[in-house]
């Protein structure tokens, strides 16, 4: 527990002992208490078993011992809270556990609050974000990824300042860390048939640093001192390129290939261990890297296996740039609405399709669709290449004409509609195994279709 939280506690610990009211009159939310009408639990005391029923929750449903959880002596319990309700986590809730003999958090992990742009969060100035106005327009990898960058253990407020947010992303996720992998996985395909070898000296010895910093970092994890943790990330990245650039590879395969190729392994092993060790705060990123390499879901004890003599997979874009704009659209989508009688009705109604009839209808097998990675499409404008999971052995291949609307990255997650029985069309990229369902205003502005909150992939859209 952070120190500012420990010495609060103890002076409210100096202070004289006091009753609780744990009852409120109706009218209230929450649990009217037993046989006493219209009296109702204070939601401090209900809240907290909150947690405790959700995992009663999930045991009874796989048939397992809730004791044998809460209470086995090897579970470890943390609470990650505000710090505006540390009264009531770190002094009624434990004493409550306590007298119910139920064991207590190993550590509660206190908060501070949120700004954004250095001041309160405001709907006027589109700075009162919700999650789903965020996921609209970018991807979770880059609030995770800025999150991490300022959270520090300790109670201090954090900033989400956009300019810096979209700065810090560029600047070290894109073009730090993630281009050791886009340099050099995409160099070693192109030029060298995309098979690792060995590491050369210098390259062995960068790798052996980076595996050194293995304890401090999971130490870092452990007071969730996530700050700490991009920093080191951060200075082994820059290590990293700093090779690269010093070998220059994409000179060095003209004369000596097998020497550019082991520049080449060098840096990946050494990116490969930096996304391990992201894989706590990034762990969709890390799963793209596994993919990449070919490898089962990495482990902390994986950095230490080096990666050679193997063919990697081709390069996929993990990481792109933020753009301005789609930092703009956000803000500009959080304001308030303007007045109904401000915007159009309708878009002016394109001519209804000749008349079909149900049978005709019912051919067609509509699926939802969660998009599990998304990319551009070199020499195409206006395609993007998606692999979608309808639920299938294997994710499906789909060309998409929304290249100018989406940018790849804010679609992975995202659930759409597709067309999962349309024949497979052959075309100069690759094969399209179904269609994803869009709307088109006649502005040319393009919107893909997705279903509300709770459709599972591979759901039929009847």
């Amino acid at each position: 527990t952070a120190r500012d939280v420990s010495n609060k506690l103890m002076e409210w610990f100096g202070e004289p002992l006091r009753g609780w009211d744990i009852s409120r009159d109706a009218p209230y939310f929450g649990f009217e208490i037993p046989g006493h009408t219209g009296k109702f639990f204070y939601v401090w005391v209900d809240a907290p078993i909150g947690y405790m029923a959700s995992l009663k929750n999930w045991c009874d449903r796989r048939r397992e011992s809730f004791d044998n959880w809460w209470n086995d002596p090897g579970t470890e319990i943390y609470h990650f809270i505000g710090k505006d309700i540390v009264r009531f986590h770190c002094l009624f809730w434990p004493a409550m556990l306590r007298c119910g003999g139920f064991k207590g958090p190993d550590q509660v992990f206190v908060h501070g609050f949120l700004t954004v742009n250095g001041e309160k969060m405001s709907k006027s100035k589109g700075t009162f974000i919700s999650a789903r106005t965020y996921l609209d327009h970018l991807p979770p990898l880059y609030l995770r990824f800025y999150y991490a960058c300022k959270l520090n253990g300790t109670t201090d407020d954090i900033d989400l300042n956009l300019d810096d947010f979209a700065g810090r992303v560029n600047s070290d996720l894109v073009g730090k860390i993630t281009n050791l992998a886009s340099r050099g996985a995409q160099m070693l395909h192109k030029n060298l048939e995309g098979r690792a070898g060995t590491m050369d000296d210098e390259g062995r010895a960068l790798y052996a640093a980076a595996c050194a910093r293995s304890e401090t970092i999971a130490g870092h994890y452990e007071r969730r001192d996530f700050s700490q943790v991009m920093v080191a990330v951060r200075e082994l990245a820059e290590s990293a390129n700093r090779y690269f650039d010093a070998h220059a590879p994409w000179a060095l395969v003209k004369q000596d290939p097998e020497a550019a190729r082991r520049v080449l392994t060098s840096l990946l092993n050494c990116f490969r261990v930096l996304a391990i060790y992201l894989k706590p705060i990034l762990p969709g990123y890390t799963a793209q890297v596994e993919q990449l390499f070919g490898e089962a879901p990495y482990t902390w004890a994986d950095t230490a296996t080096p990666y050679e003599n193997r063919t990697l997979n081709p390069y996929t874009y993990l990481a792109t740039r933020v753009d301005p704009k789609q930092v703009l659209a956000m803000v500009e989508a959080s304001r308030p609405a303007t007045p109904a009688a401000a915007v159009p009705a309708s878009a002016p109604a394109a001519p209804v399709k000749p008349e079909i009839d149900i049978d005709t209808f019912g051919r067609m097998d509509l699926r939802v669709a969660r998009v599990v990675a998304a990319e551009l499409v070199e020499g195409a404008e206006k395609l993007l290449r998606l692999q979608l999971d309808i639920g299938e052995v294997r994710p499906r291949q789909v060309f998409a004409g929304i290249r100018k609307a989406y940018d790849p990255a804010a679609l992975v997650g995202r659930q759409v509609v597709m067309v999962a029985n349309l024949a497979p069309r052959k075309m100069r990229f690759g094969v399209s195994e179904g269609m994803v369902l869009a709307a088109g205003n006649p502005d040319g502005g393009l919107f893909v279709v997705s279903p509300d909150a709770g459709a599972l992939p591979g759901a039929t859209v009847k």
